[in-house]
């Protein structure tokens, strides 16, 4: 996802204009001609009126709001994993494929954060946090393969395992490309599934976990899911269950209502950062970049990532290889933070932290639900800051918990 806010001075900023302009065609040498093509059929005339390349303009518009100049690429990350039969997977197409990243200018030896963002989302939900987390990181965040401005490979996987690798592969492929290691990594959602699941696979290139509302760690055979049980029961319940076991996503539904998506994406976005947020409502220029085309072309491009679902979530988010069985395989350093009126349940990073070998802690957000870094970002940077206190102030180690925060 793209790009740059054209105040700065420095010579990094024309650089990242000159990848801007590159990115939509140095990056793929055929893109620029199949986005003219394209752009002989108007948006307005095409059932869904998007595509990777209106993503890419969307982000371009919101990071506009971001002052911290940045560099956008798009890292080839090959066409399968090194030493697999397969492409990613069993792809019939041999062409490379691209993870769209962002990266902020720091200070000199700041050490590194990288951002993966979650399900049905993509790097520029990180829009609020960019400017402060870079004044002590420096920041590099992705669009992960299959979702925002990145590749979206045909989805063929056909198990849970192949799932999850889809994703800690390319993202371990994606860090070779880098060339990165011992980094800060954070992962929201889903995504803060995926980074635990990196770490548990790559510990030796992670120096600190953080996940934010992390999902992934109850099963559906906890004592609470009952209830789902007894839903599944009613017709509701069973028509439910067989459009997620038929990996029917809330995508597909924006898909189909073709022109009249962009509608309902805004209308939904804009009540849940605005009327219905539980922190801090959007500017009128947030709203408008957020809510008016970039969340509907970030749904709405082609299926791919999204595809994972039913793979690694049961009916009811349950995860189908629950993080909470690989806590005493834990070898990194962990905190997680949650939003005080997050749908996603601290409890289960609790019972986790109770087999866990290494520091863990977990810090609650107020103000804050499951976007806790969108609904109250000042708080959420002082969560981020107080976890990694021993990298950014090794001499404030024991500096107290921020005001406002807690400690579960």
């Amino acid at each position: 996802m793209n790009l740059f806010r054209s105040r700065v001075s420095s010579s990094i900023v024309s650089t990242m204009g000159e990848e801007q302009g590159s990115s939509a065609s140095a990056s793929t040498a055929t893109s620029s001609s199949r986005a003219k093509t394209r752009s002989t059929w108007p948006s307005i005339l095409r059932w869904i009126p998007t595509s990777t390349d209106h993503v890419i303009a969307a982000e371009k518009r919101l990071f506009s709001l971001v002052k911290t100049p940045y560099v956008v690429e798009q890292v080839n990350i090959g066409s399968g994993p090194p030493g697999s039969k397969t492409r990613w997977f069993r792809s019939k197409s041999d062409e490379p494929r691209f993870i769209n990243t962002v990266t902020f200018q720091s200070k000199e030896d700041s050490p590194t954060l990288v951002m993966v963002h979650g399900y049905g989302a993509s790097q520029g939900f990180f829009f609020r946090n960019f400017d402060a987390l870079a004044s002590r990181f420096k920041i590099i965040a992705i669009d992960q393969l299959g979702w925002g401005g990145s590749s979206r490979p045909d989805f063929t996987c056909k198990n849970t395992e192949e799932t999850e690798a889809w994703f800690i592969d390319s993202f371990e492929e994606w860090r070779k490309a880098k060339n990165l290691s011992n980094f800060i990594l954070l992962g929201h959602s889903f995504g803060g599934y995926v980074a635990a699941k990196y770490a548990l696979k790559h510990p030796e290139h992670v120096k600190h976990l953080i996940l934010v509302g992390s999902a992934g760690f109850s099963s559906e055979s906890d004592s609470k899911s009952e209830w789902l049980a007894q839903f599944r029961a009613t017709w509701k319940g069973a028509i439910l269950n067989h459009l997620w076991e038929s990996n029917f996503t809330p995508q597909k539904v924006v898909r189909g209502l073709g022109p009249w998506g962009p509608g309902l994406v805004r209308r939904y976005t804009t009540a849940r950062f605005g009327a219905y947020s539980t922190g801090v409502v959007l500017a009128e220029e947030e709203s408008k970049l957020l809510t008016g085309n970039y969340v509907y072309h970030t749904l709405a491009a082609k299926a791919s990532g999204e595809l994972c679902l039913k793979f690694i979530f049961s009916f009811g988010a349950y995860a189908r290889k629950p993080l909470l069985q690989s806590a005493s395989e834990w070898k990194v350093p962990t905190t997680f933070i949650y939003g005080f009126e997050d749908w996603m349940s601290y409890e289960g990073a609790q019972q986790a932290r109770q087999h866990m070998k290494v520091p863990c802690e977990i810090i609650r957000v107020p103000q804050g639900g499951h976007f806790v870094f969108i609904d109250n970002p000042t708080a959420f940077h002082s969560a981020v800051f107080y976890a990694c206190r021993m990298y950014i102030s090794p001499n404030l180690e024991t500096e107290h918990l921020p005001e406002g925060l807690t400690l579960a």
